[in-house]
Parts: structure tokens; sequence; C-alpha cells
């Protein structure tokens, strides 16, 4: 017994290093995002860099205004999770529930294939095929649009949503389906008006992190999108907040650079809030 409890307390203890190496590396980026974005916003004048609707970093009157990379990256992520979530959660529910094993064999094993594809992948395929696409359908001079972007990224989110959203509807205990069924619901009725609801933390939590790989995506992104500063329409191209740090980044100097760690640290801020937010709702729904 004290050599268990002995090794209990070193397994705790190499477990408690390592939660608090995790949380000191997300305090250290915190830190130096704040330490290196700070100094562009004062120099440019926060609303001025917020609410810009002109971004020109190498113009001789240089401007440095991130609305356009802030609304594009908002419509482009909100575009992903309208198309993604919903064809993430029906496909989730059905390999989970419904399926019958061979099937769930092989859509199981294209959803974890499209999961390990490199984003530059998704870019190339949407540059070579996505993009023409749109131009000949829609009839436009250019199809490297926001819509290219919003597609690529819905495409790229569905692993993380599927995959995680069948592990939590597996740990649905099956009592729950049997009560269900023998009070007369069908099978149907009870996958989602008792196994998704028992399961709605882990379907949230694949939403969230669909959600981050959307807001977090650049290369593939500045494939498709255009890559052009423009305030955003769905057929115009366009630039995210993580593409303007990409695009540039490499040969950026003095208050350029420092411009480019604000954007940085917005795009931060912006993860945090929505993270913070939806587990605050998360967790008010649970209380209730």
């Amino acid at each position: 017994m004290k050599k268990q409890k002995i090794f209990e307390n070193i397994v705790h203890g190499i477990f408690l290093i390592l939660g608090m190496i995790t949380v000191g590396c997300v305090l250290l980026i915190t830190l130096y995002l704040i330490l290196a974005g700070i100094p562009a916003i004062r120099k440019i004048g926060l609303c001025d860099f917020l609410f810009g609707a002109e971004w020109a970093s190498t113009a001789k009157e240089p401007s440095y205004g991130i609305l356009p990379f802030i609304l594009t990256s908002i419509y482009g992520t909100a575009g992903a999770i309208l198309i993604g979530v919903p064809i993430g959660f029906l496909t989730s529910v059905y390999l989970a529930k419904l399926a019958p094993a061979k099937i769930r064999t092989i859509v199981s094993g294209a959803v974890s294939l499209l999961a390990g594809i490199p984003s530059v992948v998704y870019g190339l395929i949407g540059m070579m095929v996505l993009v023409p696409g749109i131009r000949n359908l829609f009839r436009i001079p250019d199809g490297a649009s926001l819509l290219a972007a919003i597609i690529v990224l819905a495409v790229m989110i569905l692993p993380s949503i599927i995959n995680m959203s069948i592990t939590a509807l597996e740990a649905v205990p099956k009592e729950y389906e049997d009560a269900s069924l023998a009070l007369g619901a069908s099978p149907v009725e009870t996958y989602f008006k008792v196994s998704v609801p028992a399961a709605k933390s882990g379907i949230a939590a694949a939403v969230v992190l669909g959600i981050g790989r959307a807001i977090g995506e650049a290369m593939a992104v500045m494939m498709v999108s255009g890559n052009a500063p423009n305030l955003p329409e769905l057929f115009g191209s366009v630039r995210f907040l993580t593409t303007a740090v990409a695009s540039e980044m490499s040969y950026s100097g003095g208050l350029q650079r420092q411009a480019l760690f604000s954007i940085a640290l917005v795009l931060f801020l912006f993860i945090m809030l929505i993270n913070a937010a939806l587990n605050f709702f998360l967790k008010r729904s649970k209380e209730e």
C-alpha cells in the first residue's frame, strides 16, 4: 500500500507539472503578444487600428486599418460553421447510431483521411478545382473569393466535429436509449431527443474545436481567397486576420511588423473571447 501511494503521488506530481507547463506556455504567449502588439496600437491609435477600413502598410503614407480583416474573419468563420456544423453533426449521428458496420468503416476512414490532409493540399485543390468552378458557375472575373474560403473551411472543420461528436454520442449510457425505446419512442426520436441532449457538452466541444480550426487557418485560406485587403463581399477577394500576418511577416519591418503583431494579438483575443462565451453558455445550460 505504501509503495502504491508513493507511485500515485509521483504520477500526480508529473501530471501537475505538465499541467503547469501548459498553463505557463499560454501565459507566456499571451504576455509576448501583449508586449509586441501594444506599441503599434499606441502609435496608430486604437480606433484607427480596429475600425480603419484601409490597409496599406507599404504605401508612402501607410494606413493600418484592420476592419476588413476582422469582418472577413467573422463572416468566413460564420459561413463555415453554418455549412460545416449541420453536415458534421448529422454525419456523426448517422455514423454513431444508424450506419451499418461496413458503411461506418468506410466513412470513418474517409473522415480520418480528411483530418490527416495538410492544409496546403486543401488550398491547392481549392485553387485548381473550386476557384475555377466558382468563376465558371457564377460568371465572375475571379473565383478566388470569400465564398471559396468558406467552402474550404467548412470541409476542413468536418473531421474535428464528426470525430468528437461520435465519441460523445457513443459515451451516452445505453440505458437511456433503452428506456426511451421502452416508452414507445422510435429509434430516430430516441437518438435526437435522448442521445443528442445527453452528449450535448461533447458535441459543443466539437463545435468549439471546429471554430478554432476555422479562425486559425491561414495557408489554405490564403490560396483561395485572393488575399486582397478589401471589405468582405461573397464574390470578392478578401484577406483574413491570419493571412494578413502570414502574407507580410517575411518582409515586414518597423511599424509594419509591430502592426502585424497587433493583428496577432487581436486574433488571439478574438479566439479567447469566443471560447469563453461558448464555455459560459455551456456551463449555464448545464446548471439549468
